[in-house]
């Protein structure tokens, strides 16, 4: 009885690992996200399998979880397949590892390829320090609202992104972050058509609105300046104080200045906010 994860190449199948060859010639049950990819896989390692087959995608993960937890309770061992990279990395497998684990049923991880770090590695940005986001959403607002909770990370920002909307995702991103913020698209990574363009965010932007994007996409995005959220809090602060100095309202300045940073109304708001705290407790000091 064992839970098996392991990860698949990005698209060049002479990443695979001997341990992952190993590891499909001995399976006695494999869960792989798309079956058809997964015989394409096994036909291209010249692996031969006698396992049986089942299919595990975000579509069917909830009721698959709970068979597979059966068949590991009942003494079988399920190895765990993503159609490429590691599995649980956006893709299917983490409620079944947690599940697995505060069941105390065994569980193993047999490392390799990731979109993630492979692309970190690509861009030439700081790796010492990176946080990554998934998908950005399919929403104008809901994405909006992803990058602006982003607009003061200072690690190293990677996430995943869709071709037919990389445009408009980068053109969104102009908005938040700026364009002089360095970035990196990583394309087709370790693929026939392999790309990757190193840029200021503003002409990553250019670049995705005037050519056809086609393939899986990886963004990596430089971190914001060290304390740049209180530097840009205090500049809020007191552009706020400007307007009310010209005789706005403190509705007014704040909308005003949101408008004229592009941002929602919501964090210049905080920012005073956190600016009345702060002079609150020092006097009480």
């Amino acid at each position: 009885m064992e839970l098996i994860l392991a990860a698949t190449p990005l698209g060049n199948i002479n990443d695979a690992s001997a341990r992952l060859k190993s590891a499909i010639e001995s399976a006695e049950i494999i869960a792989a996200e798309d079956s058809r990819k997964f015989h394409r896989l096994a036909s291209d390692l010249s692996v031969t399998f006698s396992a049986r087959i089942i299919s595990f995608f975000e579509g069917n993960e909830e009721e698959r979880t709970v068979e597979i937890l059966t068949l590991l309770k009942a003494g079988s061992s399920v190895l765990v397949l993503s159609d490429a990279g590691m599995p649980t990395i956006s893709d299917p497998g983490f409620r079944l590892m947690r599940d697995a684990i505060d069941l105390g049923i065994p569980v193993r991880v047999i490392p390799g390829p990731s979109a993630v770090t492979t692309a970190i590695a690509l861009a030439g940005l700081p790796t010492d320090r990176f946080v990554f986001e998934g998908f950005s959403p399919r929403s104008v607002g809901a994405r909006g609202k992803f990058f602006d909770n982003l607009r003061n990370e200072e690690r190293t920002i990677v996430w995943f992104e869709a071709p037919h909307r990389l445009a408009d995702a980068l053109h969104d991103a102009v908005g938040v972050f700026g364009s002089e913020r360095r970035g990196a698209i990583c394309r087709e990574m370790t693929k026939k058509y392999e790309e990757t363009i190193r840029a200021p965010l503003g002409e990553l932007a250019m670049w995705a609105a005037n050519n056809e994007v086609l393939g899986e996409i990886t963004m990596v995005l430089e971190g914001a300046p060290l304390q740049a959220a209180q530097k840009n809090s205090a500049q809020m602060v007191a552009r706020v104080g400007e307007f009310e100095q010209a005789g706005m309202d403190r509705r007014s300045a704040i909308a005003t200045v949101a408008a004229e940073l592009s941002i929602s109304k919501r964090v210049v708001f905080t920012a005073m906010v956190e600016a009345k705290a702060s002079v609150s407790t020092t006097s009480k000091i």
